[in-house]
């Protein structure tokens, strides 16, 4: 599997482009916006787009994914359930985060942790990780040692909580339970901000780092 990690909007979120080699099917991981910008690239790619793929509800996340769905007639995948009530106030998240009016809509599949996502040939893990939002989902290739991990974890530091529905001591207890036993090689594209790899994070992230928990 192939990606390419394309910043969009004010908040520079990590839009992830990625894609199955052998089948030149395509998928766009958390399109925020800039929907112009994102439709350059792949009209530059001899790719072909299949999906839409979300890791939570919140817009820099998901503010081009219903513009982008209509325009290739593809469907739109995840979240989880739990963060319906942040697509359905989307028009409120515009006006806090200063970003264009975007209409709620719902994704054509929720995912649950331990579903599988496809592209192409490539099987994206889905992993259910609480904590930033209720209905966060992280996604995992494990042929790859890749994962993306919305914002549940960054180089350095971890999501906030401090949003409706946030829980500190979930998150921690995804990022400690959920994504370190995937091994320290694994290489994560957070979103915001560079990758890392979770035996960085385990050893030097001050909010969740091995000598925290003794």
């Amino acid at each position: 599997m192939k990606y390419q990690i394309i910043p969009v909007t004010h908040y520079q979120q990590n839009c992830s482009l990625i894609w199955c080699e052998q089948t030149a099917s395509a998928a766009f991981v958390d399109p925020g916006g800039d929907v112009d910008h994102l439709l350059s690239v792949i009209e530059g790619m001899d790719l072909t787009l299949t999906k839409i793929i979300l890791t939570h509800g919140h817009m820099d996340h998901v503010g081009g994914a219903a513009q982008l769905a209509a325009h290739f007639e593809v469907p739109i995948e995840g979240p989880h359930r739990a963060d319906e009530f942040w697509l359905d106030g989307l028009r409120d998240q515009a006006v806090m985060m200063g970003f264009p009016q975007v209409e709620p809509f719902k994704p054509n599949r929720w995912l649950e942790g331990g579903d599988r996502v496809e592209v192409g040939e490539q099987t994206l893990e889905v992993l259910h990780c609480p904590g930033h939002t209720p209905g966060h989902v992280v996604l995992v290739h494990r042929a790859q040692k890749l994962a993306f991990v919305g914002d549940v974890l960054f180089a350095g530091s971890v999501g906030r909580t401090d949003f409706p529905r946030g829980n500190t001591q979930q998150l921690l207890q995804s990022i400690r339970e959920k994504l370190f036993p995937l091994g320290d090689d694994v290489k994560f594209v957070p979103g915001h901000g560079p990758m890392s790899t979770f035996g960085v994070e385990r050893n030097t992230n001050p909010f969740v780092a091995d000598e925290r928990y003794g």
